[in-house]
């Protein structure tokens, strides 16, 4: 990280009160840089603060805004004088829309607000969060030849969740935003995989919950997996995205190994012992699990990648910014001490 930019700079981050939000902020402020960040109601300012507090002293150089990625006003004032943007906020629902619009046309909207807002102010720097999502449900994907940044998931393919439909289409639309302003060298894209790692508040992330659900005693496992990376990891990698020259124009995959539920389980047994007893050893089958999505909502949307290794390389971010994410098994193992520390505080 450069503190020659850091040295002055303002930089705003849109979704502050969320799990990778509140990450990039603390990010940010160890780096040197004073941060704005938006939240869509003021009453969550002491929550963010309170969450940024508990890692590093934010003194006076976090200011707390309102703005709502539905409505233009607030966008002008919010990008004032910021020299870069992370633009962080996006919704992940518990279980997927009926009417996959309800998502993909807030996420495309809230993107390209905040990205016309930033140019016009004269961002240095947009930095926008999409997901491996829009790169894994690439027809090309075979199980062994791991996804780089030139796959992308097909927007019109509506077995896609829309949650992989809405990233897609809002990370495409900001890209096509730019270069019809000339202005592609001016965003980059972080598009990382399943996020992990020690919470800040009690904000829970899908990944997040896929954790605690295996700690309290899930019935059993399904074949699902991931490639799942550190929260604190992915804060890094968009500051590097936002401050080296190199990154503009570019989008960088954010992910760790390839891991089933049933090897994260094997982690979290083999690493926290007695505390991880409830942790399930039996593996639910695909079959099973079909089913059962028949009547649970929140089942429906895992249903298409039961069975699926689709495995993502970094090696872009890795060589081109120097990230260097940490092991994934200390992250995976940081993430349960967290969730147990909270659930024994609120005992």
């Amino acid at each position: 990280m450069n503190d020659d930019t850091a040295q002055g700079s303002t930089v705003l981050v849109t979704g502050g009160s969320g799990f990778l939000g509140g990450w990039c902020i603390v990010a940010l402020l160890e780096g040197g840089y004073a941060v704005r960040t938006t939240v869509r109601d003021l009453a969550r300012e002491a929550e963010v603060r309170k969450a940024v507090a508990g890692v590093t002293d934010a003194g006076a150089r976090l200011e707390v805004i309102r703005a709502d990625l539905t409505r233009d006003e607030g966008w002008p004032d919010a990008v004032g004088g910021c020299d870069y943007v992370l633009h962080v906020a996006s919704p992940f629902p518990p279980k997927q829309p009926k009417d996959p619009d309800e998502l993909i046309v807030p996420a495309r909207e809230g993107t390209l607000r905040v990205l016309r807002a930033s140019l016009d102010a004269g961002a240095k720097r947009v930095v926008v969060t999409s997901s491996v999502a829009a790169i894994r449900g690439g027809a090309s994907a075979d199980g062994e030849r791991p996804l780089t940044e030139e796959d992308w998931s097909d927007p019109d393919d509506l077995e896609l969740t829309p949650y992989a439909r809405s990233k897609t289409i809002a990370e495409r639309a900001a890209w096509e935003l730019v270069r019809s302003r000339d202005a592609a060298d001016r965003l980059a894209v972080v598009n990382p995989g399943a996020i992990l790692g020690p919470l800040l508040s009690d904000d829970r992330s899908y990944s997040l919950q896929a954790i605690e659900r295996m700690l309290h005693g899930m019935p059993g496992l399904p074949k699902l997996g991931f490639s799942f990376v550190d929260v604190r990891d992915v804060a890094d990698l968009h500051v590097r995205a936002m401050s080296a020259p190199e990154a503009g124009g570019e989008r960088f995959i954010a992910a760790g190994p390839f891991l089933w539920m049933s090897e994260v389980a094997e982690i979290l047994r083999e690493r926290l012992g007695e505390r991880a007893a409830k942790v399930p050893t039996r593996k639910v089958p695909n079959l099973l699990v079909r089913a059962m999505a028949l009547l649970d909502p929140e089942l429906r949307s895992i249903v298409p990648d039961l069975g699926k290794r689709v495995p993502c390389t970094a090696e872009k971010a890795k060589t081109r910014l120097g990230w260097s994410p940490r092991p994934i098994e200390d992250t995976i193992v940081d993430c349960a001490e967290s969730l147990l520390a909270r659930k024994a505080a609120r005992s």
